[in-house]
Formats: structure tokens, sequence, C-alpha cells
């Protein structure tokens, strides 16, 4: 991954959010209209909450946080088949109304099994090791550019979480590779259990 691609989309995912910037207003109208258009409901799910294992759901994660994903895969800096091939020739101003779209839903549950008490509270422990509240807040609900884990698919968080420990993943900083060095499967399943039983 190039470091002045990656650099100059961080760059153009804040100027859009930027006072006064060219797409700080997305249409969230307009958002749900492209997203029936291009099917994106089909992978993530129509009000965007996934049934589809190792797919994430999108309805609750800040608008920044969609935004500069979609411009990772748009730009070819985030290569997760088959989203850059499916992001080419989004506008700004789509992106923006695809990201107002999908944070404009509530989040939920498509699919979560019983909760497991050794798990979650291991889980729970190693939340607050790692100290994941102090980006994704204390309940894990997201802010800017960092996702919302509450309540996502407990396999995609596995998924997730998994890469950015075999550095097979980086954000727009190499902040949760750090975070997640030397993580075992283990306690990454168990994290990944905590955070898709949060409400």
């Amino acid at each position: 991954m190039s470091r002045g691609k990656l650099a100059a989309a961080t760059v153009l995912a804040a100027a859009l959010f930027a006072p006064g910037g060219a797409g700080a207003a997305g249409d969230a109208a307009h958002g749900k209209a492209l997203a029936t258009e291009r099917d994106c409901g089909q992978c993530h799910g129509p009000q965007g909450i996934s049934v589809m294992p190792d797919i994430p759901s999108l309805a609750g994660h800040p608008e920044e946080f969609i935004t500069l994903q979609l411009i990772l895969f748009r730009e070819g800096i985030r290569d997760t088949p088959p989203m850059p091939a499916l992001t080419q020739g989004l506008t700004d101003q789509q992106v923006e109304d695809l990201a107002a779209f999908y944070a404009s839903l509530p989040p939920g549950h498509a699919e979560r099994g019983p909760r497991d008490a050794a798990r979650y509270a291991a889980g729970a422990a190693l939340a607050e090791r790692l100290r994941c509240g102090t980006c994704h807040l204390p309940q894990f609900q997201g802010r800017a550019q960092m996702p919302r884990l509450t309540g996502q698919r407990e396999d995609y968080l596995v998924h997730a979480l998994t890469e950015y420990r075999d550095g097979t993943r980086r954000g727009t900083d190499t902040n949760m590779n750090a975070v997640m060095y030397g993580v075992s499967d283990t306690e990454i399943a168990a994290l990944a259990h905590f955070m898709a039983q949060q409400e």
C-alpha cells in the first residue's frame, strides 16, 4: 500500500468533513436510493444489518468512518473484494450520501448466539486492558474515523481483529496493528464475543 495514496485519501476524507467542505452534508435519502441502485443490501442487509458471514453490518457506524472506508476502497488502497470494484465511479458526493444513509440507520443484531459467560468476561477484561473504549468510546459506538463495535457480527470482528494482528490489514495508521500485536486467537474470539453481545 502506498503511503502517499493513503495520506491523500485520509486528507480527502478529512476535507469532506471540514466546515464548508465539498461534501460536508451527505444526503441520506440520496444515499438510500444509491444503495438500492447498487444493491448494497444484498451483502450488508437492506437496513445495514448483515446476515451474511464475515460481512460487516454498517447501520449506525459514524458517517466519517464509512466515508473513509469507501474512499479507501475506491482509490484501491484497501483491497477487500468485491468492494474496490463496486466503489469505482462513485463521486465524492455519492460517497458522502451513502455514508449519511448508513449512519442514519438504527444499529441492531441480525444473528447473535447466546452469551457465553466465561468468554464474555474474558472479552470484557481484554477490552479494558487494551483500552478499546479510549478510541471507540466507552460504549464502543465509535466516533469520527473509528468504527462502531457494539453489536457488530462476531465472525466479522474475529476476521478483522485477526487481520490487524497479523498485519494484513491497516487503517489510516498502524494503531490497531500495535494494539492487537501478540493477542492470541482465543483472546480475539473472546473480545469479538464481548463486542458482539453489546447493545
